[in-house]
Parts: C-alpha cells; sequence; structure tokens
C-alpha cells in the first residue's frame, strides 16, 4: 500500500496560486479558492483509492509572516478535509519540515520509507485536480516493478512521483523535474515506469490546456475532478480563439 503525502499550503490568498492568479484574469482570492477546490479533488480521489492518506502541511513557522493567522495552517488544511471528505479519522496529518521544496518532499518521503517502514511513498501537489484513483491505484501496481513511479505532465513537471527507495532529492523537483527525477533514479540503479500524461493547473499556459479538457469531459459524460469543475463553472472564463494565439477570455 502507497502512502500519498499531499503536501499542501493553506489556501490563503497571495499564499498559493500565485502564478496562476499573476497570468489570467482572476484574482488572488479567486486563485486562492481553485486551489482549495484542487486540493479537495485530490482529497477524495486519495481517499477512494487504496493508498493511505497523509497531508502533509507547511507548518506556521515555515510560511511568511504576513500568511500567518490565528487559525493554524493545521486547522485551515483539517477544515478544509473535513469538508471535502465523510471521515477524516484515518487521514494523517504531519507537519513538513525543511527549508526548501525539495528538502520538505525529500525528508518525508525519506522518513516514511527509512523509519516507518512504508512499502511506497508518492509526493502529489494542489495542482494536479486530474489525479484520480485508477491514477494512483495503477501508480501502486507500477512500484511493486519499479522504484520510482512519475506521472509526467506539461513543462518537464511531473503531477506524481512514487518512490519505493529514496533518491538523492536535492534540486530534483525543479524545472525540468521529469528529467532530473528519472536520472536521479537510474543512478541509483533503479527502475523507473511512467503514468499517462496529465495537465496541472499552475499558470494561464495550463488552463489553457486544462479548460477545454474539464468542459469536454462534462459535455461527453465522463469523470471530471467535481470540486474543480464547479469552481470553474461559477466563472465567465473560456478559452478563446479568435485571435492567433488561444487566450483566457472573461466576459
Amino acid at each position: 500500500m502507497t502512502t500519498i503525502a499531499v503536501l499542501a499550503d493553506p489556501p490563503r490568498e497571495g499564499l498559493v496560486a500565485t502564478d496562476l492568479a499573476a497570468t489570467t484574469p482572476l484574482t488572488e482570492a479567486e486563485t486562492a479558492s481553485c486551489y482549495a477546490a484542487m486540493l479537495s479533488d485530490i482529497l477524495v480521489a486519495v481517499s477512494r483509492s487504496g493508498g493511505d492518506l497523509l497531508v502533509n502541511y507547511r507548518p506556521d513557522d515555515l510560511l511568511p509572516d504576513e500568511y500567518v493567522t490565528d487559525t493554524s495552517s493545521e486547522a485551515a488544511l483539517r477544515t478544509l478535509a473535513a469538508s471535502s471528505l465523510d471521515d477524516i479519522s484515518e487521514v494523517r496529518f504531519e507537519p513538513q519540515v525543511g527549508s526548501t521544496f525539495d528538502a520538505r518532499a525529500g525528508n518525508t518521503v525519506t522518513h516514511l520509507l527509512r523509519e516507518e517502514g512504508v512499502n511506497s511513498v508518492a509526493v502529489v501537489e494542489g495542482s494536479a485536480p486530474f489525479l484520480t484513483r485508477t491514477l494512483i491505484d495503477n501508480a501502486a501496481m507500477k512500484l511493486r516493478r519499479a522504484e520510482v513511479v512519475l506521472g509526467p505532465s506539461t513543462g518537464g513537471r511531473r503531477y506524481y512521483g512514487g518512490f519505493t527507495e529514496p533518491i538523492d532529492f536535492d534540486g530534483a523537483f525543479a524545472r525540468p523535474a521529469m528529467e532530473t527525477l528519472t536520472a536521479r533514479g537510474r543512478s541509483a540503479d533503479n527502475e523507473v515506469d511512467f503514468l499517462p500524461v496529465k495537465p496541472v493547473i499552475e499558470t494561464g499556459d495550463d488552463l489553457l490546456d486544462a479548460l477545454p479538457i474539464l468542459n469536454a469531459r462534462i459535455d461527453g459524460e465522463r469523470n471530471v475532478p467535481v470540486n474543480t469543475a464547479a469552481f470553474f463553472d461559477g466563472l465567465d472564463l473560456r478559452v478563446s480563439y479568435d485571435e492567433t494565439e488561444p487566450r483566457l477570455v472573461r466576459n
């Protein structure tokens, strides 16, 4: 069974999804709500899979001072999880440790594998709403044969990183994370396998890819990340093809 560590920040305006706000017509308040919706869908997908859900939150002492409030980071994420899931009694909440994302992700993976003796650990973030139960369970099967399993996204990024052995995580999650994580795994004589390509939603360019997919799946009556779909349904945002290049338009 794979432990899925969802590395999460409290969904506060100006703290999360800032690149999305900077590259779209959405405000920082709206992109914070978008982040919360995507994170909710990820928590639901993991809870319905065969994996164990670990909400690996960035604690208050690792947040910039201006984003520390009377509500702790842990409490904010517990509230979000409780609103997303029927029961959070079996959900683990643990603080991240480390000064950078690479360090925090690496520390989580290494601790769980070496100190707690879990069979496999996956790292995901709150920008991957197209992560599904089926993908998570497929990755768990692949992790029985390969020490590293990656879910590729656009721009050299990844939406899923699964490990049965620690690797050198220093700088491994920066772009191009897919190439770096693969190289680090192979340099440790590990087998590396891959999941299907899925979009993440971090920038305006990502929305140009993700919105048509989301709308098509809705029209085709296929499974969609419900909270993310509901969020975008409430916005008058679309992809316009009237110009030479597609662009986001908000009426």
